[in-house]
C-alpha cells in the first residue's frame, strides 16, 4: 500500500514539469525557426486568390501563400524557407495547438471566440461576410435571405453570423467550398455566405455566380499564433508592418486582386 501511495506525488511532478516542458517549448517556436530557418504554415488548398493547390505542379499559391513566403524572409533572412501543411476550416486550429504547424494563414477571421483559444497577428487583410448567387438571383442583400435556404461551410462562423440578419433563413452546411458551390449551382441554396474575399475567388471560377450586396460584418483575417508564443507572434506582426512599409504588400494585393471586379482597395487601405 504504501508503494502506491509514492506513486501519487510521483506522478504529479511527472505531469507538472511535462506542462512547464510544453510552456517551455511552445516559447521556444522563434528559436527553432530561427534555427532550422524553417517556418511552417498551416494553410488551405481550395481558396482561389488565397491559398489553392495547383494540379500542375501540386504546390500551394495565391496571396497568402506569398505573404507567408515573404513575412518567412522578414523573419528570417533570405534564406529563409516557408514550409506549407494543408488545412481545413476544421483541422486548422488543431494543427496549431499540436505544434504541427507554427502559424496558421487561412482565411481566418480574428474572432472573440477564437481569442479564447489562440493569438492572432494584426490584420493583413479586412475581410466582411458577403453573398454568392446566381447571377440573375432576386437576392440582393442579406435581409433577402429570410425565408430562403443559405449554404454555409462547417466551421466557419458565417452561417452564424447570417442569422442575426436574417433570423427566419434555413441554414444548411457543407465541408468545403467546393460542395458549397455545387450545392449553391443545383439549386439546394439560393445563397452562400461567407468572407467577401473568398466569394470573389469563388466568383472569379465561377462565371454564372456574382458577389452581391457589399458586407455586412467586419471580420479581419490575422495569423493564427499559439498563445504561449510571444515573441513569434511580435516577429510576425514587425513582419508585416515592414512589409506594408516596403510596400511589397500592396504588390501583392495588386498582383492577386488587380483584376478582380469590384475589388475594394480603400477597404484595404484602412487595415
Amino acid at each position: 500500500m504504501k508503494k502506491k501511495f509514492w506513486l501519487v506525488p510521483l506522478l504529479f511532478c511527472m505531469l507538472l514539469l511535462s506542462g512547464c516542458g510544453q510552456k517551455v517549448a511552445d516559447q521556444a517556436v522563434l528559436k527553432n525557426a530561427q534555427s532550422s530557418k524553417t517556418i511552417t504554415w498551416g494553410v488551405e488548398a481550395d481558396m482561389k486568390l488565397f491559398s489553392l493547390i495547383d494540379v500542375r505542379d501540386n504546390a500551394h499559391k495565391g496571396f497568402e501563400i506569398d505573404l507567408a513566403k515573404a513575412i518567412t524572409k522578414q523573419i528570417l533572412g533570405p534564406s529563409g524557407h516557408a514550409k506549407f501543411v494543408t488545412a481545413t476550416a476544421q483541422s486548422r486550429i488543431p494543427l496549431l495547438k499540436n505544434g504541427n504547424v507554427d502559424a496558421v494563414i487561412a482565411t481566418m477571421s480574428i474572432t472573440p471566440a477564437r481569442k479564447k483559444v489562440i493569438a492572432f497577428s494584426n490584420s493583413y487583410f479586412n475581410a466582411g461576410e458577403s453573398l454568392l448567387v446566381p447571377v440573375h438571383s432576386r437576392v440582393k442583400n442579406v435581409h433577402d435571405l429570410n425565408g430562403k435556404t443559405v449554404i454555409g461551410i462547417v466551421g466557419d462562423n458565417s452561417s452564424e453570423v447570417v442569422k442575426k440578419f436574417a433570423p427566419k433563413a434555413k441554414v444548411i452546411g457543407m465541408q468545403n467550398y467546393g460542395q458549397a458551390v455545387s450545392a449553391l449551382k443545383s439549386h439546394q441554396g439560393d445563397a452562400l455566405v461567407s468572407d467577401n474575399g473568398v466569394l470573389y475567388g469563388l466568383a472569379v471560377e465561377n462565371p454564372s455566380l456574382v458577389v452581391t450586396g457589399g458586407t455586412f460584418t467586419k471580420e479581419p483575417y490575422g495569423i493564427a499564433i499559439n498563445k504561449q508564443q510571444k515573441p513569434f507572434e511580435r516577429a510576425v506582426n514587425r513582419a508585416i508592418v515592414q512589409l506594408e512599409h516596403s510596400g511589397e504588400y500592396n504588390h501583392l494585393i495588386k498582383k492577386w486582386f488587380g483584376k478582380v471586379p469590384g475589388f475594394n482597395y480603400k477597404e484595404m487601405d484602412q487595415r
